[in-house]
């Protein structure tokens, strides 16, 4: 018997996943025609704040087994919208709620979530169907050329590739002041390079001034860090890339600054009077002190990074205002930003802020760092409202990290399966399309260590320094981390490679997930795999922004082996399967397996003759069909 509800058939949501602002959408149930209502079902859907809405439910077609109770729902606000259907029989009251990722039953259940975003939404076409790569400037190349003004106080690394300092002073602090010299015109001389991994937009972790290597502590927004080079040189890098088709986006971390800063001062590093010495410091009311000049607020407590209040009106015109911050590096030919620690900036000022970056250009992207289901994530107690349409276009996508690597590493199929198609179902289509895709970033362990290496999470930084893969952990890590690779590239969003990946660079985690690029030493039959994975996605027209859903998910034809999805399109669909095992897996009877595709043929790799298809061990095969409506 078929379900009472299912979220991810269009015969019960006649709209998949999110709705746009004004668009109607229809909802279906199916009761069993033993089931005689006294009154006709209603579909109750909220938002958070307010009260119920009851949609009474008409019949709407009879099946063999079942009636269909029909409603249409037409969103006028752009909220985060719950629901559950309910019908009354002989006198007692049954509701029919979420027992799992997309069903609906008569049981002790969760809501349903329905995303409506707002009706203007869109987000960047330069990003859709293209490649990311995520650089940690000072690791990623050396230029050796000579640059002004580095202050005397950085110990300055002559062994490119050296364990990254780690171990804390007498007082606990880990001052992260070793740096190994990458720079701007180290980046630009390897665009070549990047161009030929199918790269479209590089990432760059902070560069603007600041006195640690990892340059989250701020130290002026209006100046490039000088041992990167200068602000013109990050021109002329974003000119030299734009050249090869490639954006660049930075780093914007507002929530906080240095304390060693132009605005904070701690130190007096800068002659003008920053909020630590002043309180007639013009900065001084950007910041919440406690007890002057000793105590105040700090990101996570860490003294080094005082908090900044974003909506002081002073603070927001200086980050957002046309003469501001945003325009400043956006004139210099940046394609936007990633926000850091997004879920600490509060609504009012992602508002500005994205309203700023708009005003300068359509074209230019907003990113947040968002660890959770950024459609119904909540900070600090409030509901945020990043993809409604007036603040984030994208997010880094963890959920789908972890659902991959988990997958990969031997977890159940429904779980990826579940944990993909939630995000797919909960966030806007024009976010997914922008979704910033990875397995490895600057925040967490490499990919190939978590796939092929030891246990890392109760373990210290003395056990992570000099830990390195063994030649048997380093094959399979690779083979794991090809797999991953592969749905990373053909699954919905952009795909974005952590500098290095792509050569077998290791790491667990910080610092030791920030080594430097192994220039000479890379892995390039991975680079040439990788390669290949840019070209292919390339040379599918689907893969920008063609809807997905996952095939050989029914209890009967599952094989955990693999993992198979599509990438729909007008006239073909691109059905890609991957393997995450050891062994050949050969599928056969393809129309029996797949019966809503006919005419089957290869595409990319493995082989396929129609009615089976063999994929390769640790491998992929994309083949194509056409939908049988």
């Amino acid at each position: 018997m078929k379900p009472i509800y299912d979220t991810w058939h269009l015969g019960y949501k006649s709209i998949f996943g999110a709705v746009r602002q004004f668009e109607t959408c229809r909802f279906s149930i199916r009761l069993s025609r033993d089931i005689k209502p006294d009154f006709p079902p209603v579909l109750v859907l909220f938002r958070t704040g307010f009260k119920e809405r009851f949609i009474p439910m008409n019949v709407s077609g009879a099946e063999e087994d079942c009636f269909v109770y029909s409603c249409d729902y037409t969103a006028r606000y752009s909220d985060v919208h719950y629901y559950y259907f309910s019908y009354t029989c002989n006198g007692v009251r049954y509701y029919i709620k979420k027992i799992n990722a997309h069903e609906g039953a008569v049981a002790e259940g969760g809501l349903f979530q329905l995303t409506v975003y707002a009706n203007d939404y869109k987000t960047p076409d330069f990003l859709k169907g293209g490649v990311m790569y995520q650089i940690f400037p000072d690791r990623f190349c050396r230029s050796g050329k000579h640059h002004e003004n580095v202050p005397k106080d950085r110990v300055i690394r002559e062994d490119w590739g050296g364990t990254p300092y780690y171990k804390p002073d007498h007082n606990g602090h880990v001052w992260n002041n070793d740096y190994f010299g990458g720079d701007f015109a180290g980046i630009q001389s390897k665009l070549p390079y990047l161009q030929s991994l199918g790269v479209t937009c590089i990432y760059l972790n902070p560069i603007f001034e600041s006195h640690e290597n990892h340059r989250y502590n701020t130290a002026n927004y209006m100046k490039t860090d000088p041992l990167l080079g200068t602000n013109d040189e990050l021109e002329e890098l974003c000119k030299e890339a734009k050249k090869l088709g490639i954006s660049v986006i930075l780093d914007g971390v507002f929530s906080h600054t240095g304390a060693d800063s132009i605005y904070f001062n701690k130190f007096g590093r800068y002659p003008e009077k920053g909020a630590a010495q002043s309180k007639d410091s013009k900065y001084y009311s950007w910041y919440t002190f406690h007890d002057y000049p000793n105590s105040y607020e700090a990101w996570w407590g860490i003294d080094t990074l005082p908090n900044v209040n974003e909506n002081n009106e002073d603070y927001t015109e200086f980050i957002c205002g046309d003469e501001g911050v945003l325009h400043y590096w956006l004139s210099k030919g940046v394609a936007g930003y990633r926000l850091d620690v997004a879920d600490e900036l509060p609504d009012q000022f992602l508002n500005n802020l994205r309203k700023s970056v708009k005003k300068f250009g359509e074209d230019k992207i907003v990113i947040g760092e968002v660890w959770e289901d950024a459609s119904n994530k909540e900070s600090y107690g409030i509901k945020r409202r990043y993809l409604l349409g007036d603040q984030l276009d994208s997010v880094m996508n963890y959920p789908f990290r972890e659902a991959v690597i988990n997958f990969v590493k031997g977890g159940p199929s429904k779980q990826l399966i579940d944990s993909i198609m939630t995000i797919i179902e909960n966030y806007p289509k024009p976010t997914i399309d922008v979704l910033m895709n990875f397995v490895s970033t600057h925040d967490i362990e490499r990919a190939i260590n978590r796939l092929g290496g030891d246990y890392c999470d109760d373990k210290p930084k003395e056990w992570m320094a000099e830990r390195w893969l063994t030649d048997e952990q380093y094959a399979h890590g690779k083979n794991l981390l090809k797999v991953a690779m592969a749905m990373q590239f053909f699954l919905p969003g952009v795909p974005s490679i952590y500098y290095g990946d792509e050569a077998g660079l290791q790491g667990y985690k910080d610092p030791f997930n920030r080594r430097c690029y192994p220039w000479g030493n890379e892995d390039k039959e991975l680079i040439e795999y990788v390669s290949e994975l840019s070209r292919i996605r390339k040379s599918i027209p689907n893969m920008k922004e063609g809807r997905t859903y996952f095939v050989l998910n029914d209890d009967d034809i599952v094989d955990e082996r693999l993992a198979a999805f599509t990438r729909q399109g007008d006239d073909l669909d691109y059905i890609v399967i991957v393997n995450r095992s050891s062994d050949d897996v050969t599928l056969e009877n393809l129309p029996k397996i797949m019966p809503r595709f006919k005419d089957f043929k290869p595409a990319f790799g493995g082989e396929c003759d129609g009615v089976s298809v063999k994929i390769a061990p640790y491998s992929y095969t994309i083949i194509t069909a056409k939908f049988i409506a």
